[in-house]
């Protein structure tokens, strides 16, 4: 046992003499504390306009989502659509027992010629008197009486003519009809069930989706940022006439084909969300994307101009914030790295390449390590660079 720890002794000696030594060599070659100047690559701070995007949640909506309901109660005998297919404008979705209505109709046909009739004897009577009444063989009261039946009579035949055509109509409402072109939903309603005008009288919706809504909602503080920078003209917003544009990024990462354009922007705060809504209007006329999708919106139009970039990769993240590592020279005239505070904004795509917005903490001629920052110790007075490929 004694001869064991005696051992560990003198391997444990000879590891740190082994240390000692190559950090003494380490300094010898120029390192700072043993470690070799990092091989890094460098780009230069200059400044530029950039195109600005802004993304969002968003959900697809039908342009027209119409609300196909009973007008008239009765017991729904068919359904005449494929749910979920295409149908058009005026098309038959359901068919409601006509016959009760199609008896009102000829009741209230007849009603009609009998006030008819009866205005036509009462329209006789009047011209037969008013001959008499001229040579005083009659009374004036006869006459008046008989110009008050006249009268009577033709209200009579505008009430029934009235109650003929609200039978007609009632009659029309038993074949429900798509009042917009689109896809129908699933039928909310079975064929032999009763279904009565009122809240409970929805029998299906149709949604146009050629060309889609999308509707998302901007932050109140987003929103307010936006403002501040076209104001002070970091931001140029686009053309009036031309407007922004709209893409839509799918679930599965993919981004639709056709762009579409903003087309409004709500100027009161919702008040449940606390942000403005806003909708977007794009084209759709293959039906490819469905009313109730969710999506990311992308908002594209604005520019920033005199913008300093710098590839994301470059911008590292530190307990004070983010930070960058700028090419300075030591006491010594040696290459080093400092990190330098910045603050960023938003993030534009150049190339394929993602670049942050560097809103402060560079200046355009500076230089910045882009590639092998793993390889750099930070210590006091600059890290040790070599500028070259990692």
């Amino acid at each position: 046992m004694k001869r064991h720890c005696h051992l560990l002794r003198l391997l444990t000696l000879a590891t740190v003499t082994a240390l000692l030594a190559a950090c003494s060599g380490g300094q010898q070659h120029g390192g700072f504390g043993g470690f070799p100047p990092a091989p890094v690559t460098l780009m230069e701070v200059k400044t530029t306009t950039v195109p600005v995007r802004f993304e969002y949640v968003g959900q697809t909506a039908g342009s027209k989502e119409a609300e196909v309901r009973a007008r008239v109660q009765g017991i729904l005998e068919k359904r005449t659509y494929q749910e979920g297919g295409a149908v058009k404008a005026g098309q038959t979705l359901f068919v409601i027992d006509p016959k009760p209505y199609a008896a009102q109709a000829e009741q209230a046909a007849a009603a009609l010629a009998q006030a008819q009739a009866q205005h036509a004897q009462a329209k006789r009577n009047l011209e037969r008197l008013q001959s008499l009444v001229a040579d005083s063989a009659i009374s004036r009261r006869e006459y008046d009486d008989a110009v008050s039946n006249e009268e009577t009579s033709a209200a009579a035949v505008k009430q029934a003519q009235a109650r003929l055509t609200e039978a007609k109509l009632n009659l029309s409402y038993t074949t429900v009809t798509a009042p917009v072109a689109g896809f129908a939903s699933r039928a909310l309603k079975s064929e032999g069930s009763l279904v009565t005008p009122g809240q409970d009288s929805l029998l299906t919706t149709v949604s146009q989706i050629d060309p889609m809504y999308v509707n998302f909602s901007i932050a109140e503080n987003e929103q307010l940022r936006i403002n501040r920078q076209v104001a002070d003209g970091t931001l140029i917003a686009p053309d009036a006439k031309k407007g922004y544009e709209i893409s839509v990024r799918l679930a599965d990462g993919g981004i639709f084909p056709r762009k579409g354009r903003l087309e409004f922007i709500d100027p009161r705060i919702n008040s449940a969300s606390g942000s403005f809504d806003a909708r977007a209007l794009i084209p759709n006329r293959d039906a490819a994307l469905k009313p109730g999708q969710f999506v990311r919106v992308i908002v594209e139009g604005a520019t920033r101009p005199n913008a300093v970039l710098v590839p994301q990769r470059a911008v590292m993240e530190g307990p004070q914030g983010k930070f960058v590592y700028v090419a300075g020279k030591s006491d010594k005239g040696q290459d080093v790295a400092l990190p330098r505070p910045v603050t960023v904004g938003d993030w534009v795509e150049i190339d394929g390449s993602n670049q942050w917005i560097v809103e402060s903490g560079l200046k355009p001629g500076e230089k910045v390590v882009v590639d092998g920052m793993a390889k750099i110790f930070p210590v006091p007075g600059g890290a040790p660079i070599v500028v070259g490929k990692p």
